[in-house]
């Protein structure tokens, strides 16, 4: 069986720390989710996952941006790079990045989801014909993708996969799994292409999206 041989230790360096568990579901309101998946080079399947994690077949590479109006931390933007894995039989995604475009968001998101967040720049125009994202850390463009085309579907046609941080927690470093109950009003599948991505500025120079 496949397991990630990524060293954990190197991993753990970017971890965030969660003080405490909060039982409470955490609301974002007035969102817009853009989210594109790619197929990865062979080279990246387990090279870039933790060992109590599987990859998938074909290694894959998800990054979502979320434009949201209202939650606990104010209006924001986030992105975030995810690895398609499993963890028993579940899909789930595995963070590799994750960029938010304030402060108060950056310290929700890694202080009490365990995301490896940082301050970033991030632009994203949602219309009728389609969508443009970019991402950019100190004026440097780390993701550019655009998409067109857009193809109604049910608001029950899509559904997420949980995903999975690595985090210092109480217990110490564990894998936080966060998972999203959206209520979707409008859901669009597109035909996207991606223009930019820097892998480091994610979390591992072996990200390799093509597809």
């Amino acid at each position: 069986m496949l397991v990630g041989t990524a060293d954990v230790a190197a991993l753990a360096r970017h971890a965030p720390t969660v003080e405490r568990y909060f039982g409470e579901p955490i609301v974002l309101r007035e969102v817009a989710l853009f989210q594109i998946v790619m197929e990865m080079r062979r080279g990246a399947r387990e090279a870039v996952l933790p060992p109590s994690l599987h990859p998938t077949i074909p290694p894959a590479l998800s990054m979502q941006v979320w434009q949201v109006g209202e939650s606990p931390w104010g209006a924001f933007r986030m992105a975030v790079s995810r690895v398609s894995c499993r963890s028993g039989v579940r899909a789930r995604g595995f963070t590799t990045g994750a960029a938010a475009t304030t402060e108060a968001a950056v310290a929700g998101l890694r202080g009490q989801l365990g995301y490896p967040a940082r301050v970033a720049e991030i632009d994203a125009v949602f219309s009728y014909s389609g969508a443009g994202i970019t991402v950019r850390d100190a004026g440097h463009a780390t993701f550019r993708a655009s998409a067109i085309d857009p193809t109604p579907l049910d608001a029950d046609d899509v559904q997420y996969t949980g995903t999975l941080n690595l985090a210092q927690v109480p217990t110490g470093l564990r894998l936080m799994q966060v998972e999203f109950h959206v209520e979707a009003q409008r859901v669009e599948r597109l035909r996207a292409r991606l223009q930019g991505f820097d892998a480091a500025a994610w979390g591992n120079e072996r990200l390799d999206p093509y597809h």
